[in-house]
């Protein structure tokens, strides 16, 4: 090998080593984002139909923001400058959470961060594909998921920690400190757009022109693998959304003795699961394609809804729980991977996933609702299995109508470049 393609090489794989780092503390950053606001804004005595609001407030900008989010980091120059500004506004976010409880103020701060984040998730993987192009982006998806779940799992349990022995409110100067860590992290990628035209055979669309974004626009309503994507991960998160806060209430109603351990079991080892399985997930899409994966991701949640609605015993729910684990490894990756195959040629990635993430977004604004009203009119049992139903629709969905995105000899040449 040359000096200069060594120098590449290093240089590539410094890259790939600080974008680990930048999904690891991402992860961490909007861990403090989770349940903990609830118990924060409940121990300074909201009420809970105020935090209600104020989440759904937050959902509905999250939604509304999916795809202008991805049409602005497709027309940016530098989305890793998009990701460090996203960065930036959640860690402001959480420092306005710590500062104070005012419902003006959480309000706001909420606002921000559902905002920021719809630029943040667009951002991370388009950093990922300008770095290692098409032929690599399964293996490089997969690898940002494992680092992901990790942060997660370790922020949960510091920022617990720091809740128990601290306050409530040291949750949110803790997560506002990691923006710290993340944009260093971020600071090493600042020139991967250089780097791309040699990782893949295919053009990369750095910055989208009006034109080519009407272009885009057409190419992707039109695209049918992106489509088909949409609608089953859509009904698969109307069916998953409110499938864990469910077995969290039948929990506490079956296990009076533990209930929190058991609850914080379900949370981990689905967890664990992905930070091992997402990298083999990653490389399977280069040998087994994406539609077979996508399948048995998909399988596993109707199988999960009536297994818990048939079993009785708390405990083992647990190992029930395990089904989450290969779903979120199966959609975290395919659901960037397939964004990246339909826009391969005409550009839009961003743009793409911002349109399953709104398909997403209303399957998760409606999934309460309907779990909610099964549980109150029919029993948990009853929701369980209408939920098991919704995914078995998705299921149907995808084996009936999805085609194959990956193309032919991409393995081959995925082999090559890694």
């Amino acid at each position: 090998m040359s000096e200069r393609g060594a120098a590449r090489v290093l240089g590539v794989g410094g890259k790939e080593m600080a974008l680990d780092w930048f999904a690891f503390f991402c992860a961490n950053l909007q861990t403090g984002f989770g349940p903990f606001v609830a118990v924060y804004l409940t121990a300074e005595k909201w009420t809970q139909t105020d935090i209600g609001i104020v989440l759904m407030i937050g959902g509905l900008v999250g939604l509304a923001c999916q795809v202008p989010g991805g049409l602005l980091v497709d027309r940016a120059r530098s989305k890793p400058l998009v990701a460090g500004i996203a960065v930036a506004a959640i860690g402001a976010a959480a420092l306005l959470v710590a500062l104070g409880s005012t419902y003006a103020l959480i309000l706001f701060a909420w606002v921000l961060h559902a905002s920021a984040t719809c630029l943040l998730t667009p951002s991370i993987t388009s950093v990922s594909l300008d770095l290692v192009g098409h032929d690599r982006i399964g293996v490089r998806l997969g690898r940002n998921a494992t680092f992901a779940s990790i942060g997660n799992a370790l922020a949960a349990a510091a920022m617990g920690g720091f809740g128990s022995y601290f306050s409530n409110q040291a949750v949110f100067f803790v997560t506002a400190a990691l923006a710290i860590p993340t944009i260093t992290a971020l600071f090493f990628l600042r020139s991967t757009r250089t780097d791309a035209p040699a990782r893949s055979r295919a053009p990369i669309v750095v910055r989208t022109t009006e034109h080519e974004e009407s272009a885009s626009w057409r190419t992707l309503l039109g695209n049918r693998q992106l489509l088909v994507l949409a609608v089953a991960t859509g009904l698969f998160t109307l069916a998953n959304a409110s499938m864990l806060p469910l077995v969290g209430s039948v929990l506490t109603l079956r296990a009076a003795s533990a209930p929190t351990v058991l609850i914080a079991a379900c949370i981990v080892v689905p967890q664990i699961m992905v930070a091992v399985a997402s990298p083999f997930v990653g490389k399977l899409t280069q040998t087994w394609g994406r539609r077979p994966l996508l399948i048995i991701g998909l399988a596993a949640l109707p199988l999960r809804g009536f297994a818990f609605g048939f079993i009785t015993d708390p405990y083992l729910f647990v190992p029930v729980q395990m089904l989450d684990g290969i779903s979120a490894s199966v959609i975290g990756v395919l659901v960037p991977l397939v964004a990246a195959d339909a826009t391969r040629k005409h550009g839009g990635y961003a743009l793409a996933q911002g349109i399953i993430g709104t398909a997403m977004g209303v399957g998760a604004a409606f999934s309460p609702t309907i779990a909610g009203w099964l549980t109150d009119n029919l029993g948990s049992t009853t929701a369980f299995e209408g939920l098991g139903l919704i995914a078995v629709v998705a299921l149907v969905v995808a084996i009936a109508f999805m085609p194959e995105s990956r193309e032919d000899g991409q393995s081959a040449r995925a082999s090559a470049a890694s």
